[in-house]
């Protein structure tokens, strides 16, 4: 199957690049499907390549010796998983599973090596993408320090909540309390308090937003 030319546009990675760039570094993409919600690759593994999503949502998560999951962050197309690990040549530092049927893009170690030392430009989005994703930990890490569960489960709403652009995959219960770094039952508990103060609507197994300012309010709280 050909490289969706206008999807690597729109990676952060390949920002500000000319046709005949991309078309260099097409060479240098493998495409990988994964079927239903298989296992792409296991924290601590080695990581011989980074990924992009072409189409489909990945979950990135750690997990802990009991079992416990905490999901650090959903990919979606046009976004990128597995980048530190392949940067500073470690194992990897979290799993990564399809949520539902994807197409990857992959680029190899070796590969990501001579892009990097062939288009200046791409080195400068790195540190631009990097960057992101510390910012977006950071935030994680303030989340779960400081942040009481029902701000936690608010931010989640607004953040995983469909705009009506684009359709969004609908979270569970237990995958918001991953998130969150929680018990699904506070999840729960916490919805409840939300639909109480009017932000929430709990229709059967969706959740529709009422009040989007009031459902921001409890977030910042």
């Amino acid at each position: 199957m050909a490289i969706d030319e206008g999807l690597l546009k729109s990676i952060p990675y390949f920002s500000g690049l000319s046709t005949a760039e991309l078309d260099s570094i097409k060479a240098h993409i493998f495409e990988r499907s994964i079927e239903g919600s298989g296992l792409i690759l296991l924290e601590g593994e080695p990581a011989d390549a980074m990924y992009f999503v072409a189409s489909g949502v990945v979950k990135v998560f750690k997990t802990s010796s009991e079992g416990k999951e905490q999901i650090l962050s959903f990919v979606r197309p046009g976004e990128s998983f597995n980048d530190v690990s392949v940067f500073d040549g470690e194992p990897s530092i979290a799993s990564a599973q399809a949520v539902k049927p994807a197409v990857l893009y992959g680029i190899r170690n070796s590969d990501l090596d001579l892009i990097l030392r062939n288009h200046p430009q791409v080195s400068l989005n790195v540190i631009r993408v990097l960057s992101r994703q510390v910012r977006h930990l950071v935030s994680l890490v303030e989340d779960l320090s400081f942040k009481h569960v029902i701000s936690r489960v608010a931010k989640i709403l607004l953040e995983y909540a469909s705009d009506g652009t684009e359709p969004k995959s609908r979270l569970t219960q237990q995958e918001m309390a991953a998130l969150a770094g929680t018990a699904r039952e506070m999840v729960g508990r916490s919805l409840r308090s939300l639909e109480d103060e009017g932000a929430i609507r709990l229709d059967h197994h969706r959740i529709v937003i009422t009040n989007k300012e009031a459902l921001r309010e409890m977030a910042e709280r």
